[in-house]
């Protein structure tokens, strides 16, 4: 994280909205779009990024005076969300959740080149998760049956190339295993299978997970960050299972559509860092263990060159294969 996202820190959770439109009250201080904002999330509800949307959609409205409604467009990973967005105009008055780290094996639109970037809205942490009735006492124990049985595991993720699969595969390497990756639409998804015992393990962000390990339903081995998370402080890192190298987070992003202006992306910019400082949307997202974002436009495009170098450096390793 830079320095000028540590100036905007506050540990959020994140909680779930009817899927409706999020009408504002305020006087209108956006002349953009018009009356409305569509803001698309690539995956199904349920997971983290379309949970964080809605949070931050309720409360931009209030701040816009303006009606923000929440579409979900899922599909390959988030690409068709992002080439939607891409191809709108701008008086369409799109807005997108960019989730990261996010790399395809072929381009797609990218923030700063067929995206305009608004702002970096949150970062977390990763929760590695089994179902509780089959569950092994811990993520060690997991790993040193995973070696013995290669075949018999497997773990989830919201897609190919997100970062729940670059986790795992980042595990896989760190551990010398091969659990197979089974990529889903959205980490709703792939919670139910996981809690349901079709999958053995999924790699997912907190908000989607932490109602089914506080109700017994999920096994939390680990989570992937160097820090624990606070909405589960007795949940070990990674890092501290025997892997202390290991570090992979995830973070959500707002991009626009192209051709918008810049006042007008700088308008919604400062909006937004208000809104991942307001009480009522901290006071939302506070037992998920995220951390508010914030930053200006270009504070994002630096963010996500050097997050996204990091990953491209152990694709080259050959250690993660996109291709499934």
């Amino acid at each position: 994280m830079t320095s000028a996202f540590r100036r905007h820190i506050a540990w959020l959770g994140l909680g779930c909205a009817l899927a409706l439109p999020l009408t504002g009250h305020a006087e209108p201080t956006l002349a953009w779009p018009g009356k409305q904002i569509t803001w698309i999330v690539g995956f199904v509800p349920g997971g983290t990024a379309d949970v964080l949307t809605r949070v931050a959609a309720q409360d931009l409205a209030t701040r816009t005076g303006l009606n923000v409604v929440v579409e979900n467009k899922p599909g390959a990973s988030g690409a068709i969300a992002l080439q939607q967005v891409a191809r709108s105009k701008p008086g369409d008055g799109y807005l997108i959740t960019v989730p990261g780290p996010l790399i395809y094996p072929t381009p797609q639109p990218a923030i700063g080149k067929e995206l305009a970037p608004v702002m970096l809205l949150a970062q977390g942490p990763m929760v590695i998760v089994g179902p509780a009735p089959r569950a092994l006492p811990s993520l060690a124990a997991v790993l040193a049956d995973a070696r013995k049985r290669p075949d018999a595991w497997s773990y989830g993720s919201s897609g190919n190339g997100t970062s729940q699969h670059l986790a795992g595969e980042l595990l896989n390497k760190s551990a010398g295993t091969r659990i197979v990756h089974v990529p889903y639409k959205g980490g709703g998804q792939a919670v139910s299978d996981v809690a349901g015992g079709q999958i053995p393990l999924a790699i997912l962000g907190s908000a989607p997970v932490l109602p089914q390990i506080k109700a017994g339903t999920l096994k939390a081995y680990a989570v992937t960050t160097r820090g624990r998370l606070p909405a589960l402080p007795d949940v070990p890192t990674v890092a501290e299972s025997g892997f202390p190298d290991y570090d992979a987070s995830q973070w959500f992003s707002v991009a626009a559509s192209p051709g918008i202006d810049a006042a007008v992306l700088d308008a919604l910019n400062a909006a937004l860092r208000r809104t991942v400082q307001a009480p009522a949307f901290r006071a939302a997202v506070a037992n998920a263990g995220m951390v508010a974002a914030g930053g200006t436009r270009a504070d994002l495009e630096r963010f996500i060159a050097t997050d996204t170098a990091k990953w491209r450096t152990l694709l080259d390793s050959g250690a993660i294969k996109l291709s499934e």
